[in-house]
């Protein structure tokens, strides 16, 4: 095993890319190695295999490498890689911040589940939330979604440093806004209750709202996750990053799922079996199998575990899983709930969005107070200089 080798301040930010204050958030949270500088104790050094680590570098220990070098050496890996504490896939299960996301549906609420991914355990940053007077323009709840958060996004486009505890009750804010947004004025309840609330949902059945929304939150690295941690690496709040965020789901592939799943579903009531065949035979139905959970979504199989399903809509799960061999995923759960309520069109999505903006927001945070810097870099590819 090589010797742990060691740099100066000055080289490990700008390896690392980073502001000085960064660079000792990085210490004092056990990612990077320090100790004094022998010829001098006032000041300190730093293990260089973290900073390789933490920087995307090759963890090759070559002090003598420019950064020019090292940079062209990222750039042929055509990849970034970005470090979250937040949530990870392990052993076919979902966990935020080390729980079990199942098992936290059964109970918890967005509001608990935020306060998990922002890592808010001493203090409750809802508690500093008050009611927002004056509505956000738009005729459907995504239209007044974006609305709220592009406000927020003027609003908290403060470049000053700020601390982490006041970054929460802005994330909070921004939150709370985004609901009140959905769902219109009404009394101060918890955030699923509220939508609940304002489609009609009968109370037995909010628990549902709540259960998809605490499990919609977040599901590890996509390009939402990298859209919102490259905005907060480059200097916005936590409302702008995770906006780009929101956006970048917004015309994902598991939008564009979540949309065929939710049309499957009311073909389906009307027609079950010749609907699944006619769109098995298609190409495949939407909703069935997920590349992060090759055994089965465990998003999924909570959610619908808990929706105590009427019969048509029983039978259009089990005869998608039947057609395609492969279990039911986390959109085909969405807008099978959705349905189950009797919820708007839109609903399942919409669903959707509310929730992952709490990871979201939680990942602006984390990218901010503990995340490496998002090495992205653009190769180009285009005519020579000066040609014609």
């Amino acid at each position: 095993m090589n010797a742990v080798r060691w740099i100066g301040r000055g080289e490990a930010l700008a390896r690392l890319g980073v502001k000085t204050q960064t660079l000792y958030a990085y210490v004092s949270r056990g990612r990077i190695a320090a100790r004094p500088d022998p010829s001098d104790p006032r000041r300190s050094l730093y293990a260089v295999q973290d900073i390789a680590r933490l920087s995307g570098e090759p963890i090759d220990d070559d002090l003598s490498a420019t950064p020019h070098m090292r940079a062209s050496r990222a750039a042929t890996r055509g990849e970034a890689e970005v470090c979250s504490s937040l949530t990870v896939i392990a052993d076919g299960r979902l966990f935020y911040r080390g729980m079990d996301a199942a098992q936290l549906a059964e109970t918890a609420t967005l509001e608990d589940v935020a306060r998990r991914l922002w890592d808010a355990r001493a203090a409750n940053p809802f508690a500093e939330v008050r009611p927002r007077v004056g509505a956000v323009p738009g005729g459907s709840i995504r239209a007044r979604l974006f609305a709220a958060l592009a406000r927020r996004a003027e609003e908290d486009a403060d470049p000053k440093a700020r601390p982490v505890e006041a970054l929460r009750v802005e994330c909070a804010r921004v939150l709370d806004e985004a609901v009140d947004a959905a769902a219109g004025p009404g009394p101060r309840l918890f955030l699923h209750q509220r939508l609940a609330r304002s489609w009609k949902t009968p109370e037995r059945d909010a628990h549902l709202i709540r259960r998809a929304l605490v499990l919609a939150a977040d599901n590890e690295m996509n390009a939402a996750v990298l859209a919102t941690r490259a905005a907060a690496d480059g200097g916005a709040a936590p409302a702008a990053a995770a906006f780009a965020g929101l956006l970048t789901l917004t015309g994902s592939g598991m939008m564009a799922e979540l949309t065929q799943a939710s049309d499957w579903i009311v073909a389906v009531r009307r027609q079950a079996t010749d609907a699944a065949r006619r769109a098995h035979a298609a190409g495949g139905l939407a909703g069935f199998g997920s590349a992060d959970y090759p055994a089965g979504d465990p998003r999924a199989a909570a959610l619908l575990a808990s929706a105590d399903l009427p019969p048509d809509l029983a039978r259009a799960v089990q005869e998608g899983q039947t057609a395609t061999g492969r279990p039911a995923n986390f959109g085909l759960a969405l807008a099978v709930v959705a349905r189950r309520l009797e919820l708007p069109r839109d609903a399942a999505g919409d669903l959707l969005l509310l929730g992952r903006l709490a990871g979201l927001l939680g990942h602006a945070l984390d990218q901010v107070t503990n995340g490496s810097p998002v090495r992205a870099r653009l190769r180009y590819v285009g005519p020579e200089p000066g040609a014609h």
